[in-house]
């Protein structure tokens, strides 16, 4: 970010073909580091990716 802050998104592919769909997610919180973003994009995204299944994702 132009303040010397990082920004968060994530995005979230599924299918194949001409049946691909691709979900962007960007986040308004800023962080002080490359990591604390991702970790919150990842984050964001596993819980998006449970509410669509209404599956947990276990790594």
């Amino acid at each position: 970010m132009p303040n010397g802050t990082f920004g968060a998104q994530v995005s979230v592919a599924s299918g194949h073909g001409s049946a691909s769909t691709d979900r962007v997610m960007r986040f308004v919180p800023e962080f002080a580091t490359p990591a604390a973003a991702s970790q919150y994009a990842l984050d964001e995204g596993v819980l998006w990716v449970e509410r669509q299944t209404s599956k947990p994702i276990v790594f």
